[in-house]
């Protein structure tokens, strides 16, 4: 078993520097930018003696709400250096979330982007912190969020933003503070000090801060990266959000601990994703199923050049057998993975590693990392089951997060006394300690008294040659207690009915697990991490489905 890493992020990317120093650690295809390992390190020093100069102490929370630009990945880095807690900001948050998670984050420091896409964060900002536009920059008193001190905002200056630190005003003032200073912080940091605050995408209830150390994330990426045999020769495109651990983990964190390039693409758009592979020739490619559903079923797809691909991972939802045959076959990522969590674990639990079967890719989320232990429960309780039995999955090791922040309660109620953490989720174990997820515990069908799982007819339904994707809820029924009813997304140049749909179910699958309700739809709601939110699926299906025998 692979020994862990004992060092803080901020010392591994200095680490990483010393060794692979002119190699490329960060590109933006779109902004032409380019940075060598040396080079980032420098900046991010930089940045976290600007911090530092600001007044952010050790144990500061951090929050940043930009998508994935250049001062994302640096905040990353600095704040790991400085000692800093990076607090990670859903980038299609509005006004109530981000009160919410300043509150709730007790968070010193914001910084944001002026705008994205169609929401303007800054009067957002000004609209919940008014003291803003009367303050001096960094003495800041507000009545609402009394923790929040200091604002920085990235692409702009500041005779623009009344009481906000430019970001150019936060590098100038790192030079304030000596190296050795920096040097001296940086020693009094602990591997297992909290670095890193997630918040729960909030499908019940409010969000929660899962707070995550030095040594979950590092050595978290470290061992994706060692699942997905990436080297220092490896360029990742990188197209999920870095406030998710997908972006921040899987990717920074996976590519850092093996100087592997980070080919960064600051909003997901299928065309850019396409002619980062393809100009930068990547190696890798990470995102959801709905992204590589986008790129596969783009119209140019063939006019780029996929040939550099060999892995990357697919994850964030159940990955569709019939995608994840065309991502290795059509864009030749034959070693792509398949990885399984949550951010409560840092968030990877399990994953396939590239010289798997086609079929234990396809059938199942791979095994435990190194140093991991997975078991599987029966719900509700802490007793194991045998192999090849359908219970939940738990988890113990070096990837369980310390906890939710200012929430004992929550963290009681996921984290036993000997430290395993129950996921929610349900799974099968075969014998060889490879899992298959088959779905959330909230999410099963009780139909009659017969227990459906929505993944297994999710699969089915993708053989159709009409289906692009599809999702299975269970909708209120008077005299089964659930029914079945599907969202079905069909492909452009395809056209299906209900009946269609009904046919090519019947004989192949159980006749209780026919969905009862169809309709079509063109999206799905969700996250902006790329999860689909079945949550507001069932609530739609209040609405949509009850009353009527089929849609």
């Amino acid at each position: 078993m692979a020994n862990l890493l004992e060092v803080t992020t901020g010392r591994l990317l200095e680490n990483i520097a010393e060794r692979e120093g002119e190699r490329e650690a960060v590109v933006y295809p779109d902004r032409d930018l380019r940075l060598s390992y040396r080079t980032f390190n420098d900046l991010c020093r930089q940045t976290a003696r600007g911090m530092m100069a600001l007044g952010i102490e050790k144990g500061d929370h951090v929050a940043v709400w930009t998508a994935n630009k250049p001062e994302w990945l640096v905040s990353q880095f600095a704040t790991g250096k400085a000692g800093a807690v990076l607090v990670t900001v859903n980038t299609s948050y509005q006004e109530e979330e981000l009160a919410y998670l300043l509150s709730q984050s007790e968070s010193s420091t914001l910084i944001l982007q002026p705008q994205f896409k169609t929401t303007s964060y800054i009067d957002i900002l000004y609209r919940l912190v008014p003291e803003l536009k009367t303050s001096e920059p960094g003495k800041l008193q507000s009545e609402r969020f009394p923790r929040l001190k200091r604002v920085i905002i990235v692409d702009g200056v500041e005779e623009d933003y009344p009481g906000i630190y430019s970001w150019d005003s936060l590098l100038e003032a790192g030079d304030t503070v000596p190296e050795y200073a920096l040097d001296k912080r940086m020693a009094i940091l602990d591997k297992d000090d909290v670095i890193n605050m997630q918040y729960t995408s909030g499908t019940t209830g409010f969000p929660k801060g899962v707070m995550l150390t030095h040594s979950n994330i590092v050595n978290n990426g470290l061992n994706i990266a060692e699942c997905m045999k990436l080297t220092n020769e490896d360029r990742l495109c990188i197209p999920v959000p870095f406030f998710h651990c997908f972006g921040c983990v899987l990717g920074i964190l996976a590519c850092v601990n093996k100087g592997t390039t980070m080919v960064i693409v600051e909003e997901f758009d299928p065309k850019l994703v396409m002619e980062a592979v393809h100009q930068e020739k990547c190696t890798g490619l990470h995102g959801v199923p709905t992204m590589f559903i986008a790129e596969l079923n783009h119209p140019e797809f063939d006019q780029y050049d996929f040939s550099a691909l060999r892995t990357g991972i697919m994850a964030g939802s159940n990955c569709p057998v019939e995608v994840m045959k065309a991502v290795m076959d059509q864009m030749g990522a034959q070693e792509v993975t398949i990885a399984y969590g949550q951010t409560e674990s840092s968030p990877v639990i399990t994953q396939t590693r590239t010289d798997d079967s086609l079929e234990r890719k396809t059938e199942t989320v791979g095994r435990a990392l190194p140093n991991v232990e997975v078991k599987i429960v029966a719900p509700g309780t802490d007793k194991e089951v045998p192999a090849g039995t359908q219970g939940e999955l738990c988890t113990r090791g070096y990837h369980v997060m310390k906890g939710y922040y200012n929430d004992p309660e929550a963290t009681a109620e996921v984290l036993t006394a000997d430290g395993w953490l129950h996921t929610g989720d349900l799974a099968v174990m075969d014998e060889h300690g490879y899992c298959t997820v088959t779905g959330r515990m909230k999410d099963m069908i009780i139909r009659g008294g017969e227990n459906i799982y929505p993944r297994e007819i999710e699969e089915f339904l993708y053989r159709h040659p009409a289906v692009l994707d599809v999702q299975i809820v269970g909708v209120a029924d008077e005299k089964y207690g659930e029914e079945i009813g599907a969202y079905v997304r069909l492909k452009e140049d395809q056209q299906a009915t209900v009946e269609d749909i009904k046919d090519f179910c019947h004989g192949s699958i159980s006749h209780h697990k026919i969905p009862r309700h169809i309709t079509f739809v063109d999206s799905y709601p969700m996250t902006a991490s790329g999860k689909i939110q079945k949550y507001k699926l069932r609530e739609d299906a209040k609405k949509i489905f009850l009353g009527s025998s089929e849609t």
